[in-house]
């Protein structure tokens, strides 16, 4: 369990145990703590997209993309969040969201500074979509982030969610093709929602229903991989930032640790492809210049 002395878990403490880095994650670690600063709430005031990590009411992960005009998310004290509107209709998400005190992990990404904030906590419904009471709040470095420059909005509604038990040839196609994704873990006390990122071909697919990645070097947290020591549930989320289209996945994941690095394997057990999920249009990455070379994880 979490707390103020400690923000880490036992599962993350055990991942950082093993691979011995408890010191730097410690030094790191206090960076984490439960509100947010001005500066945190000038860059939330300024972002036109949002990404969410909750369990839905069946209990099975997803990540899922928010969308509005800037002042959508908004910090509305020292230690809660607002955010106007929710999820495009279909989305597995919606119900949680409408329900008080759905744990949700959240990231304010943002590629045309490659900057990006982490906000977990307690989700509960207003009138005009909902508020995060905030738990952990700490930013990340820049790292695997590729920079987009945002293009004008296409406004319009969203395509009608289609769900499968399995990748389509065209999922699989722009899983391969990705660059970016979004996963959303269980944490014992709350949920996490994090980023990954590389060069094309990161992703591996294995089959329709299995994925695979590197699990490139990062900040020592283990976050996410701690989560997954004690609960495999895992959503990822995939954008098409061309059209606005979301892929969302849920299923679970487990980590594979060997002499070249780590492995993580994904199962899937459905998903979700909403075309024209959101109007935000990005231009063709500039890729981070820490991705290593597809294939390496040193």
């Amino acid at each position: 369990m979490r707390t103020v002395d400690d923000p880490y878990h036992a599962g993350s403490r055990a991942v950082q145990d093993r691979l011995g880095v408890r010191a730097v994650a410690d030094h790191i670690g206090r960076s984490i703590g439960p509100g947010l600063r001005e500066v945190t709430a000038a860059f939330l005031g300024l972002q036109p997209m949002l990404v969410i990590g909750a369990a839905d009411e069946a209990g099975r992960m997803w990540s899922s993309l928010l969308t509005g005009t800037p002042g959508f998310v908004r910090a509305t004290g020292p230690r809660r969040i607002a955010v106007t509107g929710g999820p495009p209709d279909g989305d597995p998400l919606t119900t949680a969201l409408a329900t008080e005190g759905t744990p949700v992990g959240t990231l304010a990404l943002d590629p045309r500074t490659r900057r990006r904030l982490r906000l977990n906590g307690t989700a509960a419904p207003t009138p005009r979509g909902f508020v995060v009471a905030t738990e952990q709040v700490f930013a990340n470095c820049p790292k695997y982030l590729q920079r987009r420059t945002l293009r004008a909005p296409v406004p319009g509604p969203a395509g009608a969610a289609r769900q499968s038990r399995e990748l389509t040839p065209g999922q699989q196609r722009l899983i391969r093709a990705a660059d970016t994704f979004f996963i959303a873990t269980a944490a014992p006390d709350g949920a996490d929602a994090g980023h990954r990122g590389g060069n094309p071909g990161f992703v591996r697919v294995l089959s329709p229903n299995a994925l695979s990645w590197q699990d490139y070097p990062g900040n020592a947290m283990f976050l996410t991989l701690g989560n997954l020591e004690g609960d495999p549930r895992t959503g990822l989320l995939f954008v098409d930032w061309s059209t606005g289209g979301t892929l969302q996945l849920t299923g679970t994941a487990t980590t594979v640790f060997g002499a070249a690095g780590r492995t993580l394997h994904f199962t899937v057990t459905e998903a979700v492809e909403t075309p024209h999920a959101g109007p935000l249009r990005w231009s063709t990455p500039e890729y981070s210049p820490a991705n290593p070379p597809v294939g390496d994880c040193a």
